[in-house]
């Protein structure tokens, strides 16, 4: 057996990481990276290039792809492609957050039908249809031990409290909640299937993750949380790490929540 701190690590590894230079996933990057991966950061913003550039400063062993991956009828093909520049993918992690441009209008008040569909099908088809794809890539590589992580929430699974919202210029979002319980109960449907593969599939739920947002919220929020405080974004790297790494080797069709206790309320 390895040496329990060398379970963490990820040397040797592929780490392709779609939406890697968000809130969590640029967190995400920076920890897969420090455990030795190899870590290819996947952003559909040209802009986030600059950001990537700033905090990596041409690092070896951490690439930026500019690729929109939610485009899938295009999506094996730059799969293919990625997989023949940087090598076979030992684990995707995907942390990315497509929506649309009305994406604030998805409240149960205000939703509009042809929003709430473009949205699911950007963000949650997107999510299971990758990782299906790149399941596969693995399964053809005949890799030993594979990993995927999806990005969930703790709404995929829990009501949300519209109090929290009162006074602000945030609300509640009905499709927000859809996509993420689609997305916790595919990770259990694919995980039964891809096991017999060596392929491992995890749903990781942040709660409430500190952005900035009105201090009314980030109150409300933190009261209501057992540690009394909302998350910061390391926090959810560290167990992607966890997910990712052989430290969770048995670890597979599990929903991970990471909410500072909020879903035990």
């Amino acid at each position: 057996m390895k040496n329990y701190t060398e379970k963490f690590n990820l040397n040797n590894r592929n780490i392709f990481i779609i939406g890697g230079m968000g809130l969590i996933g640029k967190e995400i990057s920076k920890a897969c990276f420090d455990a030795g991966g190899k870590v290819i950061v996947i952003d559909f913003s040209k802009k986030n290039k600059k950001n990537f550039n700033k905090i990596f400063k041409k690092k070896k062993n951490i690439f930026y792809e500019n690729i929109d991956m939610s485009k899938l009828k295009t999506l094996r093909k730059k799969i293919e492609s990625l997989t023949k520049k940087y090598g076979p993918a030992h684990s995707l992690i995907n942390c990315s957050y497509p929506r649309t441009k009305d994406w604030k209008d998805n409240s149960y008040r205000n939703i509009k039908i042809n929003s709430f569909e473009k949205n699911v099908k950007i963000h949650m088809n997107s999510f299971i249809w990758i990782a299906r794809a790149f399941a596969q890539q693995m399964i053809k590589n005949k890799l030993k031990k594979s990993s995927i992580v999806q990005l969930a929430s703790t709404y995929g699974l829990l009501g949300q409290d519209s109090e929290l919202y009162k006074g602000t210029n945030m609300s509640e979002s009905m499709t927000y909640a859809a996509i993420k319980g689609g997305i916790i109960n595919s990770v259990r449907s694919m995980a039964s299937y891809y096991g017999k593969y060596n392929v491992r599939i995890n749903a990781l739920c942040p709660g409430g993750i500190f952005d900035n947002q009105p201090i009314k919220f980030v109150k409300r929020y933190s009261a209501r949380t057992p540690l009394k405080r909302m998350a910061f974004a390391h926090e959810i790297a560290s167990v992607a790490l966890f997910l990712v790494s052989d430290a969770s080797s048995y670890v597979t069709g599990s929903t991970v929540m990471v909410d500072g206790g909020w879903s035990c309320i």
